[in-house]
């Protein structure tokens, strides 16, 4: 059958899980296909909160295979933490997780580098010091551990012993870290490859083959464009793509099997940690942004910056993407504002600019047009034409702007507080 994509079109945070989860209804397989843990993806249903970190958000429903792929760096304590509680929860989630054989472990000794590295830098990244840059920095310079590999003897007599002995170097003479017990290492390392075996799998053997046999396959991203390795605001980004080819890569899929490439983009935009960000606004307008729509980090609870809409960032995505739709969260956010702004163009040293630039951001002089607010309530809007008519034109501007149409509304934090437009 065919694949849909959800991808986040700002600095992630834009109620992807949410979309992912509405969606999934009429999804077979949803596969995870990059990041590690320092992404926290909220669902909201029946009232109950769920925050998934490394688990697809499609756990939820009893029908659908989870995947953890390829592309994906893994801290297996803290996967197996995450699906005991879905477990305790009375959530079918072991027999439902297929992890790839390629995907690289994330260790104790990671997190430990990421953490000193971040505590001794003058030009801070605002990493959330799990580990995940450090892992994939060994994945790119081979000094990672792919999971698969703890099925090899092989590995556990030769190369292993190699990596372990390296990082602790590295811990003692660059950081001043004890270092890790080699053989108490090698032997959890050895009770892992034994626990995760089961739920083992080629991923492009598996999901190619699962597609060609009809399955509907959903991709879900962590983080957004913006901080796409290659093509966010350097070096203020994430350690993988989260953009489409990063799905392809990740996932072990063909593009041939792509189908529809769905934009996840907030009414306003949010940033957490260091680095650029053009319309941020940091008067009472951004703090009641931040307000309104609870902007803490769902991973580290850290408070996000506020800003608004931004189409140059979307027109940027979607080049990148592909973008066939939108889906456009936290309209209710703005029900109380008298004014909306929308950034709908940039100026660099006096000269227009038709893209986002790849340097020099913090430059940038922003172009901002006005929308008159709605003030009233729209959580209980499920149809578009039930929107008040403030949101209504505010809604056909954005799309005019951005030109990409807006499929979809989300209303509130719940799964039925969504819009299909078309």
């Amino acid at each position: 059958m065919a694949v849909k994509l959800i991808v986040g079109t700002q600095w992630g945070d834009e109620g992807k899980a949410k979309v992912i989860d509405y969606l999934c209804g009429s999804q077979d397989i949803v596969v995870r296909y990059q990041g590690g843990a320092n992404a926290g993806h909220t669902v909201k249903v029946d009232g109950k909160k769920y925050v998934f970190h490394l688990v697809p958000s499609g756990i939820l429903y009893e029908n659908v295979i989870c995947v953890l792929g390829g592309g994906m760096v893994i801290d297996p304590s803290k996967l197996f933490e995450e699906l005991d509680a879905l477990e305790a929860q009375g959530i079918d989630a072991k027999s439902r997780i297929r992890i790839a054989d390629n995907a690289h472990l994330l260790l104790p000794y990671h997190k430990i580098i990421d953490a000193k590295r971040e505590e001794l830098a003058t030009n801070k990244i605002g990493t959330t010091k799990r580990g995940i840059g450090v892992c994939y920095a060994d994945k790119v310079n081979r000094w990672g551990i792919r999971l698969g590999e703890l099925q090899s003897q092989s590995f556990f007599k030769d190369r292993l012993p190699l990596i372990l002995k390296s990082k602790n170097e590295i811990l003692h003479k660059v950081y001043d870290q004890e270092p890790i017990d080699i053989k108490q290492t090698t032997n959890d390392l050895h009770e892992l490859g034994a626990k995760l075996k089961p739920h083992m799998v080629n991923t492009p053997y598996y999901l190619n083959a699962e597609l060609n046999s009809g399955k509907n396959v959903l991709l879900e991203g962590a983080q957004g464009t913006m901080l796409d390795l290659d093509y966010g605001t350097y070096p203020y980004v994430t350690s993988s793509n989260p953009t489409t080819g990063g799905s392809l890569a990740g996932s072990g899929i063909s593009f041939q099997h792509l189908e529809e490439v769905i934009g996840i983009t907030k009414a306003y935009t949010t940033r957490v940690g260091e680095g650029p960000f053009p319309t941020e606004d940091l008067g009472e307008d951004g703090k009641k942004l931040a307000e309104k729509g609870h902007e803490f980090g769902s991973t580290t609870g850290r408070p996000r910056r506020c800003g608004w809409f931004d189409v140059e960032v979307i027109r940027h995505a979607a080049r990148l993407n592909g973008l066939t739709s939108l889906a456009l969260t936290k309209l209710d956010v703005l029900d109380e504002f008298d004014t909306i702004k929308v950034g709908v163009g940039y100026e660099l040293n006096g000269q227009r600019l038709d893209y986002f630039p790849s340097y020099d951001v913090e430059d940038i002089k922003i172009i901002y047009e006005e929308f008159p607010g709605w003030n009233e309530p729209i959580h209980e809007c499920r149809k578009i034409k039930e929107l008040p008519k403030n949101a209504r034109k505010f809604i056909d501007s954005l799309e005019k702007f951005c030109r990409i149409p807006i499929d979809w509304i989300s209303v509130g934090p719940g799964r039925k507080d969504t819009i299909k437009v078309k």
